[in-house]
């Protein structure tokens, strides 16, 4: 049985494990590195090897979570890290039993996303000013993000070669390096080709960024964190009092279909969704949303309400 000691060796091999064998992105990658580096750590200050815990320790390190004031999902999170870290222990031999096999994660209840409402959207938009080229860059974005329900890694690996005008699709790179062909509406079209005619030709394209569809002022890919500031300012300019970030408009993508008659199972193929109980949650936003609608208009609760 190997003994693993070089604890850089072992999370270098666990990574490569991730992406080969279970074909997770780049990004969900870190988080499980980040998160096996909390329980090494932990276990270092014990003494203790990772290959060497015991379902004693590693139930410790959870309980040590609760106790540090770690939000449930973020336990929930760094516990599936933990359990996948030990999977590839078992799998490459360094260990033969799985100490966390008895190791349950918190539960998590229901989380229904913040929702912006179009009149909210149209007002965040009106907000960019076109007049400039940035403006044009951030109006097409805008526009993608809403208007294809992507993720913000989603839209940032976005290809010029990726964007199919006559047949109005995208193909979007999605979890797991898996691709799938969304919809796109002619006016999101129309601002990427305003955004690609007038405005891109203007950045310096850097090596290696030639097919990228949105880039900086500097020719390099758009990072995730820009993405967000771009929308987090055009919330606070158009005084929308909501916790906004990109996934919002992904959200309210999602839930205005819905709203409007569309399928789920079309909604969960657009969304990029393995598992349709992942997209009903928008089943639930939209009846929470009609309970609200009855308990304001419904004559029976106005009636209760003046007595």
């Amino acid at each position: 049985m190997p003994q693993i000691n070089d604890n850089d060796a072992i999370i270098g091999r666990y990574l490569v494990w991730l992406q080969v064998e279970k074909g997770l992105s780049r990004n969900t990658c870190q988080s499980y590195e980040a998160d096996v580096h909390k329980l090494i750590d932990y276990l270092a200050e014990e003494g203790c090897a990772s290959s060497a815990a015991t379902p004693e320790q590693l139930e410790q390190f959870v309980c040590a979570l609760h106790d540090l004031g770690i939000g449930v999902r973020s336990q929930a999170r760094i516990i599936s890290g933990m359990k996948s870290f030990y999977k590839f222990l078992r799998v490459s031999g360094a260990i033969v039993d799985d100490p966390t096999r008895l190791i349950s994660a918190p539960k998590i209840g229901r989380h229904l996303p913040a929702v912006l409402s179009v009149d909210e959207i149209d007002a965040m938009v009106a907000c960019i000013d076109t007049n400039t080229p940035l403006g044009k860059r951030n109006r097409a974005i805008i526009e993608t993000l809403y208007g294809c329900g992507l993720r913000v890694s989603e839209l940032c690996n976005l290809r010029i070669s990726g964007v199919y005008d006559k047949e109005e699709y995208v193909m979007v790179d999605g979890k797991g390096s898996k691709q799938r062909l969304v919809p796109i509406s002619q006016v999101a079209l129309e601002w990427i080709a305003i955004y690609k005619r007038e405005v891109r030709p203007q950045f310096p394209e850097k090596h290696g960024c030639e097919d990228v569809l949105f880039l900086n002022r500097r020719g390099g890919k758009l990072s995730r964190v820009m993405v967000f500031n771009i929308v987090k300012e055009l919330a606070r300019l158009a005084g929308v009092n909501k916790t906004v970030s990109p996934h919002t408009l992904r959200h309210s993508f999602a839930t205005h279909l819905l709203e409007g008659g569309a399928n789920l199972r079309a909604i969960q193929q657009m969304l990029g969704h393995e598992s349709i109980t992942t997209t009903e949650i928008y089943v639930h936003i939209d009846r929470s949303r009609l309970r609200q609608e009855i308990l304001q208009h419904h004559p029976r609760n106005r009636d209760a309400s003046k007595n």
